[in-house]
């Protein structure tokens, strides 16, 4: 059946200007990382895409090795974008990133200009696009020299390939450096997406405030902590989630004290008439610097709850100050050796 968006696609989601930019996000973003490769069925993830449109979902991100495998994430979402989003393209966000392996030798991963501009040539060729919104250095690089690897992402803008550029998971120190390289070559930083959640606060310790200088945007990635987040795992690990099936979260990380601060902070999900997601995600944009968070999906009825956030995102400071308590370090920052970088 043909496609036709909802006319009133743009009601209740709020819209967050992306730092000093002219772009404004959703302050949901649908991450097509889990549940778009070959694993699932199209047709699910038609839906999801359909219905997360319809609801005011303007920005889907991707990167190269989203799967499985490796590309199919973009493969299938350029199908359903071909398919049913092509007229609505301008009204559209699509995001993707290089920086992690994608294909074998010393040229398929980290931050050289060969590979990042290789792979978006790859990533424009797998989901059919002329240019994607924005795209990303997806970490930071020790061993290739931070002007390459801006160079590569100014030379992407400039090009016609991507319209703005990011970066995911730098500390504040090389944040700071990559926009005033990206400044000085006419290309501004838009843009950083790091982990950030309830359990994993890292970008509270100076990223924000660098990315405030700066003028730049950010988009919390993992904002249910890998699911943890949820009441998936409130009385054990069912059969068919990510810490059963080795999916980038490890059944380790669920431990009792962790289980206690999770148990917790559901029950004031519960008084404040939410979901445990649906607070996660309210209180991970409760900073004014944060432009947007990035959810996950694997159907639509997990997509409506997690949208729901935006109809509660006000907090008390009694609400907040009992979430603090625990809101604390899991030991789930994947990403760390990046941003320690």
């Amino acid at each position: 059946m043909t496609y036709t968006a909802a006319d009133d696609r743009y009601g209740p989601m709020p819209y967050n200007r992306t730092g000093r930019s002219g772009l404004k996000l959703p302050a949901v973003s649908l991450g097509l990382w889990h549940n778009f490769g070959d694993d699932k069925p199209i047709d699910t993830q038609r839906a999801i895409l359909r219905r997360a449109f319809d609801r005011g979902v303007t920005h889907f991100d991707l990167a190269n090795n989203y799967g499985p495998p490796y590309g199919s994430a973009e493969i299938n979402f350029g199908r359903i974008f071909r398919e049913d989003f092509t007229q609505y393209r301008d009204e559209l966000v699509i995001s993707t990133k290089a920086g992690y392996d994608m294909w074998p030798g010393p040229y398929g991963e980290w931050g050289s200009r060969k590979y990042l501009l290789s792979s978006l040539d790859q990533s424009l060729a797998r989901m059919g696009l002329d240019y994607v919104d924005i795209f990303y250095s997806h970490r930071f690089d020790p061993d290739t020299p931070l002007e390459e690897t801006m160079g590569a992402l100014d030379h992407a803008v400039r090009s016609g390939k991507a319209l703005y550029a990011g970066i995911s998971s730098y500390s504040p120190e090389r944040t700071k450096e990559a926009a005033e390289i990206l400044r000085a070559m006419g290309t501004p930083l838009l843009i950083h997406q790091p982990s950030y959640s309830m359990l994993n606060r890292w970008i509270e310790g100076g990223l924000l405030d660098t990315l405030e200088e700066e003028g730049v945007g950010c988009i919390a990635f993992s904002p249910l902590a890998q699911g943890m987040l949820t009441d998936r795992y409130l009385d054990g690990i069912p059969r068919d989630s990510r810490a059963a099936q080795g999916k980038s979260l490890d059944p380790g990380l669920l431990t009792d004290e962790t289980l206690r601060h999770i148990r917790t902070l559901n029950e004031i999900a519960k008084r404040r008439g939410q979901s445990l997601a649906q607070m996660a995600l309210a209180w991970a944009l409760r900073d004014r610097r944060m432009t947007s968070v990035l959810i996950g999906a694997s159907s639509v009825a997990q997509l409506d709850d997690s949208l729901d956030a935006v109809n509660g995102l006000g907090f008390t400071q009694d609400e907040l100050d009992a979430i603090n308590k625990d809101a604390v370090e899991a030991g789930i920052n994947l990403w760390a050796t990046s941003s320690n970088g």
